[in-house]
């Protein structure tokens, strides 16, 4: 809450609710549990059910999930629903002290049951009832309730269900491409096949409510304002940065700055932590594989400092040499940067081998994660790297907006890269004392809502479960190379056993462009070119590809769609041939 306490529960009806906030609350568990367990009967029973008992008042909840209850698919989980922003968003909360509602902070429906309730009719049966541990309960009162269950503001406890893993326990595609309006859109008549997603990911409905909701409720700047609504953009804001904290598991909220995306972060490295501790004749260790954003700025660096850039090889399938990695590392490492996912070929590096290999020459390293982040979890503290950045519009949120984390120790011995307002702690005509990071490196106004939406977006990712996302794009991966191999002279680059959703191909005879252009107008839309990875590409001797990239929302359809068309484009006559 920003500016007023929530108001009490007195174990009944609850305080100051009309029914239709009661109505809307019973919706959403509804909704909720049907997510997380499909084919199941509704919790909510109609005041005028007989189901609903002797305790029945007007759409109150008077069914529950007992703890460890079985779920769809043959999951089960404890009785706490996470409450997707959105959806709070959504509810009639103007009421008592809740008019004014945080969404920086996490809401869960608690279904814990009641000893009148019956278990829904239709549902699977429970499994031995057993109370979660007393550690593991809400911190927090709730903020609403009523006889049967209630909503809360505050961390969930570790035993709550993630309803992403569950709802999605057979992942289902179609389900989640529903979530992305823009995918309803036709082009050139045919419906879009989105397989540009290396380039930018579309946003779901999720990412568009919350932005929207930002803008109508809480658009301010934020920090040193005394009113409500700088209030509630700060707690949206900084509880974005806790977001990515959590996404990344970054020991600390401190450690996160924002940034434009990828190449501000790693630009920032260089023009800070790079012109502080990189001199005459020190090394930086970079690979082949590298998007020009992990080239130009080190090349820049080496330029103005007397550095030495150092390339290590890749072999025929597109994998970096780790033998031959090494070999380039010594005493005059500095900083070594790769990233973790190619986005030219889609190639999976091994950094954590890479920054364990760095770290024994002293060096510090920096990985990459722009093309990771969407298809993997990423844990910085078990990578151990020094640094690592990502975008927010490679993993479904807006563009603009992205995050660098880094070690307290690297960030700490960081000058700030630019100056204003927000990164000072006191200025005079003298001299200006600067804030500790991440403030830092944060100056003037930053990307208030962008970063809200960003935050929106990992909320997105969490619920759909990053397991779930690389096992389905792993078979559609599968099932793409596959079919494209009835493509007469098609051929795929990058070929390692380890990829990401990337389908990297040329077809003897054709060029890039014709073949990008010619797919549009199908309705398919994908990247054409040199991806900003023009050595990778030169080292297969070729000046571009077509690339189709995977994202959660692609389907078996999208990718016959691709071959298809392909079939009837390489047919006789397609390019004048």
């Amino acid at each position: 809450m920003t500016t007023s306490d929530p108001p009490k529960p007195d174990g009944g009806a609850p305080v100051g609710v009309n029914s239709d906030l009661t109505a809307a609350i019973a919706r959403l568990a509804n909704e909720l549990w049907r997510a997380a367990s499909p084919g199941t009967a509704d919790l909510v029973r109609a005041a005028d059910d007989p189901a609903a008992g002797a305790s029945g008042a007007g759409n109150q909840l008077v069914d529950h999930v007992p703890a460890n209850a079985p779920l769809g698919g043959g999951a089960s989980a404890g009785t706490l629903l996470p409450v997707p922003p959105s959806a709070i968003a959504d509810l009639p909360l103007s009421f008592g002290g809740l008019a004014d509602v945080n969404l920086a902070t996490p809401y869960f429906l608690d279904l814990a049951g009641h000893p009148s309730a019956a278990w829904p009719a239709g549902a699977p049966a429970p499994g031995p009832a057993a109370a979660p541990p007393a550690a593991a309960q809400p911190a927090a009162a709730p903020v609403w309730s009523s006889d049967a269950y209630s909503l809360s503001l505050g961390e969930p406890p570790a035993v709550v269900l993630d309803t992403g893993g569950a709802r999605r326990g057979m992942f289902d595609p179609a389900q989640v491409k529903r979530d992305f309006p823009i995918l309803r859109e036709r082009v050139h008549g045919r419906p879009l096949v989105w397989l540009d997603n290396a380039a930018t990911t579309q946003k779901p409905t999720a990412v568009i409510d919350r932005l929207s909701y930002f803008y109508e409720h809480e658009s301010s700047n934020v920090h040193r304002a005394a009113h409500t609504l700088a209030a509630r953009a700060t707690d949206a804001y900084e509880g974005a940065r806790d977001k990515v904290r959590r996404f990344l598991n970054a020991p600390s909220s401190k450690n996160v700055v924002f940034a434009r995306g990828t190449t501000e972060a790693i630009n920032l490295v260089a023009k800070s932590w790079g012109k502080r501790h990189i001199g005459a004749g020190d090394e930086i260790v970079i690979s082949w594989l590298e998007h020009h954003a992990n080239i130009v700025p080190w090349q820049q660096l080496a330029a103005e400092t007397g550095a030495r850039l150092r390339v290590a090889p890749v072999d025929d399938r597109g994998q970096v040499r780790l033998d031959e990695f090494e070999k380039l590392l010594g005493p005059r490492t500095r900083l070594v940067s790769v990233s973790q996912v190619s986005n030219a070929l889609g190639t999976i590096v091994p950094v954590a081998d890479i920054v364990a290999m760095g770290h024994r020459h002293g060096a510090r390293v920096m990985v990459d994660g722009a093309q990771a982040v969407s298809h993997m979890a990423v844990d910085v503290q078990a990578l151990d790297c020094d640094f690592y950045c990502f975008s927010g519009h490679k993993i479904f949120g807006p563009t603009g907006i992205g995050a660098l984390y880094g070690k307290t120790e690297a960030l700490e011995e960081m000058p700030p890269w630019q100056g204003g307002g927000n990164m000072i702690s006191n200025v005079t005509f003298e001299k200006t004392t600067f804030n500790p990071p991440p403030g830092r490196f944060e100056a003037g106004t930053g990307n208030i809502a962008d970063a809200v939406g960003l935050g929106a977006a990992l909320d997105y990712v969490t619920e759909l479960g990053l397991p779930n996302i690389g096992r389905h794009e792993h078979e559609l991966l599968d099932y793409g190379t596959r079919e494209l191999g009835q493509v007469p002279g098609l051929r795929i680059i990058g070929t390692a056993p380890d990829k990401a959703g990337v389908l990297s191909f040329v077809i003897d005879g054709l060029r890039t462009e014709d073949l990008g252009h010619a797919l549009d107008q199908e309705g398919i839309a994908v990247r054409a070119g040199h991806h900003c990875a023009q050595p990778i590409l030169r080292r297969f001797g070729l000046e571009s590809t077509v690339r189709a990239s995977l994202a959660p929302y692609n389907t078996c359809e999208d990718i016959d769609a691709l071959v298809q068309a392909l079939l009837r484009l390489t047919g006789a006559g397609a390019f004048g041939r």
